[in-house]
């Protein structure tokens, strides 16, 4: 079986590739470029992460330029507080097309229930609906010291753990229980 991995520069997405990959499906993996230290980070990544199993060349989707204009949208509509669950949204969703175009059966993201605003069992069901294919989600039930022991020991905590930009789009005060009924209201008008 083959899947495509939303791979960040973080910490919880490269667990979650190797996981996928230990279980012997084929992953391809997606980053959705910000800056080039993020992406030289995700570079060095893969790199460790295909000595454990059958890891693709990892595909670079230049995701900011082509959304800003939705975030921007957003914050005229004061509705920044859901930038992260549309972001994610958006993610998936283009996530979910490159997955039809390589034909993979599924999508492998590094949530883990309840860690950040768009990681909330609410705003999961939200950004779900951007995909007709199953979302893998290896590290729902873990916590944040059980992932952390996995990346050390894999070798990806260090990279992941090194300085980079933060999000230029993070709102201050995130949605947290997103209602999905207001989402698409939001996504009619932005999208």
């Amino acid at each position: 079986m083959k899947a495509v991995a939303l791979l960040s520069s973080g910490i919880d997405s490269p667990v979650a590739v190797y996981l996928m990959l230990r279980k012997g499906i084929e992953v391809i993996p997606v980053h959705f470029r910000q800056d080039s230290t993020k992406e030289e980070k995700v570079l060095e990544l893969w790199e460790i992460l295909r000595r454990y199993g059958n890891l693709g060349e990892p595909l670079i989707v230049d995701f900011t330029e082509e959304h800003v204009p939705a975030f921007e949208r957003l914050k005229r509509l004061g509705k920044e507080r859901w930038t992260c669950v549309l972001c994610k949204w958006l993610m998936i969703r283009r996530a979910c097309r490159i997955g039809h175009e390589v034909g993979v059966r599924a999508i492998i993201t590094g949530d883990s229930l309840g860690q950040v605003a768009s990681q909330t069992l609410e705003n999961m069901y939200i950004v779900s609906q951007a995909s007709d294919l199953p979302i893998y989600r290896p590290l729902i039930g873990m916590d944040k010291e059980e992932i952390v022991s996995i990346a050390k020991r894999i070798g990806t905590f260090e990279v992941s753990s090194r300085k980079e930009p933060p999000c230029p789009f993070t709102p201050r005060y995130p949605i947290v229980r997103g209602s999905p009924k207001e989402f698409i209201k939001i996504l009619r008008q932005i999208i």
